[in-house]
């Protein structure tokens, strides 16, 4: 069996095939083509071969490329033979609209921390009612644990979950109990150990907050745009998954009359039509900007969906009483009331935190609301908390259920962080395991730092980088079988059978979507077709003038009477009129 290395490596003047055996490595100069590109075929290689390239003389370094990286990051890489698995012909896919999307990360989903042990517990979000499984990034990064975001070869799946073929059997386990797989992407930075692609081209230029930028507008840019798309094609034919979620794209810096996303989404909907299955992008951004999810035809970026934090600061402000940082401007019920109709809060209005306008207005009429994901709780707000504490560790079940309910019942997509759906005790705080313990330092006293600005002291925040810290924040599976998180399982179970019996609540119009709140009783009542979602967040019972033909759901009962309904104190109620 023969197989073709190749590489991009427009710098150099020589590149060297390494190939690692037991009697010592052995080198063979590769060949000079167009464009930059080094390629050498070697007649015996084959899967299992390993493999580094030499640049210039120098030490061997990992493939830009590669698949695997069976010994780590800076390690030889591996060839493997990751193709798509002959159950895709049957997979028809799962679109977005409709959907309910459950977020977990791999090695904190169960105690085994591996493709294989989540796949045990699928079941659980089968019965659940999830559509679909959004899998936090699962690239290879260094160390033995970490949240995914520090990835520095994309294309090779983390020995740490159990290696590509794992997650190639996870994604059919998932397409064999009808559940599509989300996956967690990060094009905008690179992780701060071992990201060797600068070595090899011009792959970065300038910086973000997180480390140095991609470069993809600059010079040699077109063939790092093509190692960012090729990544996508990966992941969606190779892998089988479904959807991409795209890591803070408004940290891509593209100066080009076409953005990336938007050359992303002509890409993706080619690749689409070719596989006769849905494929989504979906963005994660701070910018407020509908542009990202207008389609191409109507002159913007062609995504498919993003995540709205705004929707989340309501929620989270109003259920918590917290103000603070970013929550500044989300503490009035009418704030929620709004972003249950309206997502984006900041919509060319004043942003305190930022102490700027920011954002633009969603065109109510045209835009569906299931572009938008809405949830009580993510990764990042549960993780970047000092002490990665859930709503569950400071909010009533009862009003748990709220919350919950207005997500379930809003015209947007619902996605839930896992755990959330018992109310986890379990944190989920930052970590990480990096085998430099200079770095590892660098990570702690930064953590520290960041969190100080914001009122919290050293002693709150748990060490990101004490093995404790990451079994913490492991699910802790005997829960869901005892009360409280039991009933409140029981309640997320029904909300989702309700979205999915009653069309009123996936109706995706936003326009006829209506809010009413009284702020002294802290109630809302959404109404959403001929349904009514009657919520009461006050610590007394709340009457409400609202005739109920027929009470549909009820956790905690209500009292009817004649026009009036009344519920108890940090409950909810849907009913039809």
């Amino acid at each position: 069996m023969a197989h073709e290395f190749a590489v991009w490596a427009p710098e150099s003047t020589s590149v060297d095939l390494v190939l690692p055996g037991p009697g010592g490595d052995r080198t063979a100069p590769m060949t000079a083509g167009s464009g930059g590109w080094w390629h050498r075929t070697v007649p015996e290689a084959g899967p299992g071969t390993d493999y580094a390239f030499s640049l210039d003389g120098g030490e061997p370094l990992p493939d830009p490329r590669s698949r695997w990286q069976p010994h780590g990051v800076h390690a030889a890489s591996r060839l493997v033979e990751v193709e798509p698995s002959p159950a895709d012909a049957a997979w028809t896919g799962r679109s977005l609209p409709g959907s309910v999307i459950y977020e977990m990360h791999v090695g904190t989903f169960t105690p085994g921390g591996t493709f294989a042990s989540a796949e045990e517990r699928l079941d659980h979000l089968v019965d659940l009612g999830v559509d679909l499984v959004e899998v936090l990034p699962v690239n290879a990064f260094d160390g033995t644990r970490g949240w995914g975001y520090d990835g520095v070869l994309w294309y090779a799946v983390t020995e740490n979950y159990g290696g590509p073929a794992a997650f190639r059997r996870f994604v059919d386990a998932c397409h064999a109990r009808g559940l599509g797989v989300v996956l967690d992407v990060v094009y905008n930075h690179l992780g701060p150990s071992g990201a060797y692609l600068d070595r090899f081209g011009p792959y970065f230029l300038g910086e973000n907050v997180w480390g140095p930028s991609l470069n993809l507008d600059g010079p040699g840019s077109d063939t790092v745009r093509a190692y960012i798309l090729d990544n996508v094609t990966m992941w969606l034919r190779d892998f089988g998954v479904d959807a991409l979620r795209l890591d803070a794209v408004h940290a891509l810096r593209d100066a080009r009359a076409t953005h990336l996303l938007e050359e992303m989404a002509d890409h993706v909907a080619a690749l689409s039509a070719h596989l006769r299955r849905p494929l989504t992008l979906i963005a994660e951004s701070d910018l407020n900007d509908p542009r990202l999810i207008t389609p191409r035809e109507a002159g913007g970026y062609g995504l498919d969906a993003q995540w709205c934090d705004d929707i989340h600061h309501a929620l989270h402000s109003t259920l918590t009483g917290e103000t603070q940082g970013y929550y500044v401007d989300f503490g009035a019920l009418a704030s929620l009331a709004e972003v249950l109709h309206h997502p984006f809060h900041h919509a060319g209005t004043w942003s305190t935190f930022r102490g700027r306008t920011h954002g633009r207005p969603v065109d109510l009429l045209r835009t569906p609301g299931h572009r938008f994901l809405a949830y009580l709780q993510d990764h990042d707000q549960v993780g970047n908390r000092a002490a990665g504490d859930r709503l569950s560790a400071t909010v009533s079940p009862g009003l748990l259920g709220c919350g919950a309910a207005l997500v379930f019942c809003s015209p947007y997509t619902p996605m839930i962080f896992m755990g959330e759906e018992w109310g986890a005790r379990t944190p989920w705080a930052f970590f990480v395991g990096f085998d430099d313990p200079e770095l590892s330092a660098a990570v702690r006293d930064g953590r520290t730092r960041e969190f100080a600005e914001h009122g919290w002291g050293a002693a709150d925040v748990p060490d990101p980088t004490a093995l404790s810290t990451f079994e913490a924040s492991r699910l802790d599976w005997s829960e869901p079988s005892r009360s409280p998180h039991a009933d409140l399982l029981g309640i997320y179970r029904e909300l989702i059978a309700l979205r999915r019996a009653h069309p009123e609540l996936t109706d995706p119009h936003l326009d006829p979507v209506r809010v009413d709140h009284d702020d002294e009783a802290r109630t809302l009542v959404v109404h959403r077709g001929g349904l009514r979602l009657a919520v009461n967040l006050g610590a007394s019972p709340a009457p409400l003038s609202l005739t109920a033909s027929e009470v549909l759901f009820a956790p905690s009962g209500v009292d009817v009477s004649g026009s009036t309904l009344t519920l108890p104190p940090e409950s909810f109620a849907l009913v039809r009129t």
